[in-house]
């Protein structure tokens, strides 16, 4: 492969990258609307901010999904983790208000 044809992959890549985290960035959005939403049900309800039954059902499924798409179940997990907190912190704002 030459320098110009290792380029221009380079730049369809890294094209196809940029695409792929604008599309996580508009579902990470979308998530967040229907916690946020989650949030104010169990704020209303006087329900716990964190639901650990969910919690490890969806680190679960997150797991399978990602054996089964070939990405690394221990990072799919991390960063469900990751975001599974900040939902909790918004949770915990929403029932303090």
């Amino acid at each position: 492969m030459t320098d110009e044809n290792a380029l221009a992959e380079l730049d369809r890549l890294r094209s196809s990258i940029d695409n792929l985290d604008a599309a996580l960035v508009h579902l990470l959005a979308e998530r967040f609307k229907c916690t946020q939403r989650v949030g104010e049900l169990k704020a209303t309800a006087h329900m716990p901010p964190a639901d650990p039954a969910r919690e490890e059902y969806q680190i679960k499924r997150l797991r399978g999904l990602a054996e089964s798409s070939g990405l690394d179940p221990q990072f799919a997990e991390k960063f469900l983790a990751l975001i599974i907190e900040q939902v909790i912190r918004n949770h915990v704002a929403l029932r303090e208000k």
